[in-house]
């Protein structure tokens, strides 16, 4: 006897005690997928035959079902289940979870369980009559009971030959992995669809004779499916023709279909269901009057196949006409295809007439992205991670289609206005800041974030508080917060004479990870400043949901505004807005928006504080102090004392303190307007639908020197590319970065040629800063260049701080890459988050 069961299902074992339920079960299931009622009363009685456990038992069989199904796993609950109060509790289990109830029933002669039950649990003799009665009376109530399908075992050569075959659901397409042309509702316009499909690549061909393949055949691009979001039907000039189309497809193995609320009631009006034909359904039925009965049989197959919902490519994907749930997603119930076809409403009705949907994609905060349709929107229309690709075509909009994994969009004009529609089709109407953002349970204690980069994240508890006060009382606006800077690691420890850092160990670092072509950047003595910017302020309400702050916005790698005067850092966008259109920058990337990673000089115009309150105060305490000793140490020697070894020992030091304050104060100069400013970009993160960090840096330093040529505030970065097996190009790097060094400069940052580099061991620092020598004595004070310091110095370790330095690099890199896909603002706030949380961990903060 075959027993076929869904992947994901509710399965109970049904019997009387010793019928053989337990062997069964652990001849077919994977023991984990056993919930047995014996071991559970044995858990909380220490005994399998208390029976005054029964109330607690079942507390934990339904607890261990309940989080097995939550988490989408195949559930045996092993008990009798002889009781129908037992099985509808069961019932509601499983469609709480919108799975089936599967019911497999031994139901075995008395006398055989009699036999076994005097040599097993000896349970007294009536018990297993009254088990047994109990049993046969059940089996006829369990259609009424909602269990889905049952199997009955009533012999032993049944139980001995019984087979388990696991089927995948319906919807379960995850090995279909596209590419995929996803398409909105057709409605019945077959012109427009046509026109689509060409335009996307497909060869359609019409054939003479109407019964060979529908009429249609259709040829797609190389390696391409097309995926319809159902609605094939209703109110446009040719919904037979669209069907013809569509089966075409499907029958060919070049497109699937999920069904749409039009497509069910056609469905039901051929199978002579009493309908409303109203809503376009008069037009199609009129336009199939004219096909044959073969073909009207053809179409009422095709629609009864038509599935709620696809999950494809691995789960990455779901396609559901009118959307769905993460919670229902791979799911099989009526909740969920009704869902599927007709969305979520509150209950009201609008002025006209019709009822008022939820919007369930503001709730979304799914791994899967969803394509659906149902609502017409005047543009194809993002929002966590779902987009809507019904534009309307029958109301005169357009037939729109997205590419996957591209998620590049596709459409055709309407060609005229086939339907008036019942409302007014206007945008998605979200409130601007209405979707999820990340709560405080969901950051509060230790969690775990996986990103592509790196798997495996920890964030500690104890680093949590620091990063939530700082966004709640000192950052920007949340919205604006999509990315914070990784931190970076200095280069080995040099052994070179006089020097803490070299740039010899830098390249020998990456030279050890494999990298062959490395790039070195001048190291700006400015402060980290990340900037947001649009092409107008439209542009930021539509992608960002953030009105009247202006064109973008520029803050510190802690999140902090940069500015304190609003005026001066929009008079400072509207600058680079202006560069960026001269260079055609929003033309090649195909945007309104763009992410800068910058430096922003001078120095003192984020750094006042420090450079007063540290810096400048131990220069002038350091020269006040060692003036005095060399004042004394002067009169000493006139008296003939012998300290001349003293002497020069403090005129050495004070030179030292000489050198530490010219040090700093190259890196400071008054600002008194904007054009004292200087803003460095040196990465282009990310702009609409794209993070740039699949580009070459030299990508990068190209297009940002074309930007700052525009105008004289933005400052281009001086770069080498260095290959890493020539010496003679290894040697000109150290002579370069010798010279910028000895000049006044902070240094340079090595960087792979690649913004993302691999090796065996995983993610390569993304860069390595090697600062100048004069630089250095600004960060270990004023004497560190004498050998006994640089002794000590040299024993700093850096595997901490490179360790933070992947990890940040690999969740700032997740955020964007989950923003620019549209996944929930709590997605991408979650990685934002753990970079500043990061940032608390105890870490030399002279690295």
């Amino acid at each position: 006897m075959k027993i076929e069961i869904p992947e994901l299902c509710l399965v109970m074992m049904m019997g009387s005690s010793s019928s053989g339920k337990s062997t069964f079960a652990n001849r077919h299931f994977k023991s984990t997928e056993i919930i047995s009622s014996d071991a559970c009363r044995a858990m909380v009685a220490d005994h399998e035959n208390v029976r005054d456990a029964n109330d607690a038992t079942f507390e934990v069989v339904h607890l261990i079902a309940e989080k097995r199904l939550e988490r989408g796993l195949l559930t045996v609950v092993d008990a009798t289940n002889l009781q129908p109060e037992g099985r509808k509790s069961l019932v509601s289990l499983a469609r709480k979870y919108h799975v089936f109830p599967i019911l497999i029933g031994l139901n075995l002669p008395e006398p055989l369980i009699q036999e076994r039950n005097a040599t097993g649990r000896q349970l007294l003799a009536r018990v297993i009559r009254h088990h047994h009665r109990q049993a046969k009376h059940s089996f006829r109530k369990l259609k009424k009971e909602g269990i889905r399908k049952w199997y009955e075992l009533d012999t032993l050569e049944k139980v001995e030959k019984a087979t388990i075959l696991r089927r995948p659901a319906w919807n379960n397409k995850k090995e279909e992995q596209g590419p995929f042309d996803i398409i909105g509702d057709v409605h019945g316009c077959f012109a427009e669809l046509r026109a689509l499909l060409e335009k996307l690549g497909y060869k359609v061909t019409k054939h003479r004779n109407r019964e060979r393949n529908y009429g249609y055949t259709v040829l797609p691009p190389k390696g391409r499916k097309a995926v319809f979001v159902g609605d094939l039907v209703d109110r446009g000039p040719a919904s037979n023709e669209v069907l013809r189309l569509v089966m075409s497809m499907q029958k060919a193995g070049n497109a699937l279909c999920v069904a749409g609320n039009h497509d069910a009631k056609l469905l039901k009006k051929l199978n002579g269901k009493n309908v409303q034909v109203k809503h376009g359904l008069a037009e199609t039925l009129e336009q199939l009057a004219i096909e044959p009965a073969s073909f009207i049989e053809e179409v009422k197959k095709f629609l009864s196949g038509l599935v709620s919902h696809y999950m494809l490519d691995g789960g990455r994907l779901v396609i559901a006409h009118a959307g769905l749930r993460e919670d229902m997603q791979g799911r099989m119930s009526s909740t969920v295809r009704s869902f599927c076809l007709y969305g979520e409403t509150t209950g009201e009705i609008d002025e006209f007439g019709l009822p008022v949907r939820y919007q369930w994609a503001e709730d979304y905060q799914g791994e899967a992205m969803v394509a659906y349709g149902h609502t017409p929107v005047p543009e194809a229309s993002w929002l966590n991670n779902t987009i809507d690709l019904d534009t309307g075509c029958v109301f005169g909009g357009k037939l729109t289609a997205m590419r996957y994994p591209e998620r590049e969009l596709c459409s055709i004009a309407a060609k005229k206005v086939y339907k008036e529609p019942s409302r007014p089709i206007v945008p998605m109407q979200i409130e601007p800041g209405s979707e999820p953002m990340l709560s405080l349970q969901d950051f509060m204690g230790r969690h775990t974030i996986n990103t592509r980069l790196r798997p495996n994240i920890v964030v500690k508890e104890a680093h949590n508080h620091a990063a939530l006060e700082t966004m709640s009382r000192f950052a920007v606006n949340p919205r604006w917060l999509i990315y914070l800077p990784p931190t970076m690691s200095p280069s080995e420890t040099s052994t070179q004479e006089g020097y803490l850092e070299h740039p010899l160990e830098a390249f020998r670092y990456f030279s050890q990870q494999g990298v062959k072509e490395v790039i070195c950047e001048e190291k700006h003595m400015g402060s980290r400043a990340i900037v947001v910017i649009g092409k107008n302020e439209a542009a930021i309400e539509k992608r960002f949901a953030i009105t009247n702050e202006g064109i973008g916005v520029i803050y510190t790698r802690t999140g902090r505004p940069f500015f304190d005067d609003k005026n001066m850092e929009q008079a400072l966008l509207y600058r680079l807005k202006e560069a960026i259109s001269n260079a055609n920058l929003w033309q090649e990337l195909d945007t309104d928006w763009i992410l800068f990673d910058c430096e922003l000089m001078p120095w003192s115009a984020k750094a006042q504080q420090l450079l007063k309150n540290q810096y400048a105060a131990v220069g002038a305490a350091g020269s006040l102090a060692l003036n005095t000793v060399e004042q004394v140490l002067a009169k000493a020697e006139k008296r003939g004392l012998t300290v001349k070894e003293l002497s020069n020992a403090y005129r050495a030091k004070h030179e030292q303190v000489h050198q530490f304050r010219n040090a700093y104060r190259q890196y400071c100069w008054e600002v008194q307007s904007l054009e004292d400013y200087r803003l460095a970009p040196f990465h282009i993160l990310a702009s609409e639908g794209q993070v740039h960090a699949d580009k070459t840096h030299n990508w990068h330093m190209d297009r940002i020197e074309a930007l700052c040529d525009q105008d004289n505030i933005l400052l281009a970065t001086d770069y080498k590319t260095v290959q890493l097996d020539d010496t003679n190009a290894i040697q000109e790097a150290v002579n370069w970065w010798t010279a910028l060094t000895e000049k006044g400069g902070e240094g340079m940052v090595i960087k792979p040629a690649n913004f993302i580099q691999q090796s065996e061991k995983g993610l390569v620092q993304p860069a390595v800063k090697c600062r100048g020598r004069e630089y250095l004595r600004i960060i270990y004070g004023p004497e560190y260049t004498q050998e006994d310091k640089l002794k000590q110095l040299r024993k700093r370790g850096l595997s901490h701080k490179r360790s933070m330095a992947i990890r940040e690099f690999a969740l700032g890199i997740e955020g964007l890459e989950r923003f620019v896909r549209y996944d929930a603002f709590s997605k991408v706030h979650q990685c934002v988050l753990a970079v500043l949380a990061m940032e608390s961990e105890p870490v030399d903060p002279r690295l």
